[in-house]
């Protein structure tokens, strides 16, 4: 799934219904994997730095200009992870959930939240993650910006060793798909774009893997590293994709895919 601020509502103002369909792909797609057996949650997204948050972990959207938060405690998390746990807390809920953290993987383990309080923390849905994860662990994972493609396909392998892991993982495209994006137009931009959505829609993990990290970074890809986190932990497994929405509304590439377990019959 994509994580860009303007997903928020309370962020994008009047311009919110513009990404209505987006919001509901990746709503779609949460329940689907929600549904599935799983013991531990892991969302995956690019930080400064590759390193593990506990399940209570909480992030802001303050810098973008509004308090949104999620999480209760000091924001700890950064964009990519803050826009995954907002899109958790927007699934559907009766109660709140018991979030136990997972076991830290990465190479540091990161700052967890401090300890829930019965204040509010602004913004909207502070706490819930959804009564579909409830007593299941969860755990946050960044993953540096700029990891070589080894480390985050190794990363991606120990996420899921020994365990039924379902994972979210946040990661846009390029951002250099028109004159008006934030990278401006590159020739390369669309096709490489456009190889992303089909190796999504294909659960093609070689072709994930094979993502030149400078080519990414020049085409302004900023889910390059998330992405190879996925085919590493997916790689060798018997997968059924489906991309659920492709869009650039801003010349972003935006993409919400799921990879179940299982072939379809």
């Amino acid at each position: 799934m994509p994580a860009p601020p303007l997903i928020v509502p309370e962020l994008a103002g009047a311009a919110a219904p513009e990404l209505d369909g987006l919001r509901a792909a990746c709503a779609a797609a949460i329940g689907a994997v929600l549904a599935v057996d799983h013991d531990l949650l892991v969302v995956v997204g690019s930080d400064e730095r590759t390193r593990a948050y506990g399940g209570q972990a909480a992030g802001t959207l303050g810098s973008w200009g509004v308090d949104v938060r999620v999480g209760e405690g000091e924001p700890v998390l950064p964009l990519s992870l803050t826009i995954g746990r907002w899109l958790l807390a927007m699934q559907p809920t009766n109660e709140p959930t018991s979030e136990s953290a997972g076991e830290p993987t990465s190479e540091s383990a990161g700052e967890p939240a401090g300890e829930p309080t019965s204040e509010s923390t602004g913004g909207t849905a502070a706490g819930r993650v959804g009564t579909a994860a409830a007593g299941r662990g969860l755990m946050f994972q960044g993953v540096a910006s700029d990891a070589s493609v080894a480390e985050c396909l190794a990363l991606g392998a120990e996420l899921v060793e020994g365990r039924r892991t379902a994972l979210l993982v946040m990661g846009d495209g390029s951002a250099c798909l028109t004159e008006k994006s934030p990278g401006y137009l590159h020739p390369a931009a669309g096709p490489y774009n456009e190889e992303i959505v089909r190796a999504l829609a294909e659960a093609d993990t070689g072709a994930l893997a094979a993502m030149d990290p400078a080519e990414a970074a020049a085409l302004w890809v900023a889910g390059r590293a998330a992405l190879q986190v996925l085919a590493g932990a997916a790689e060798g497994a018997a997968l059924r994709p489906a991309l659920l929405d492709e869009s650039s509304p801003y010349g972003v590439g935006y993409f919400v895919a799921t990879w179940l377990e299982g072939r379809a019959p």
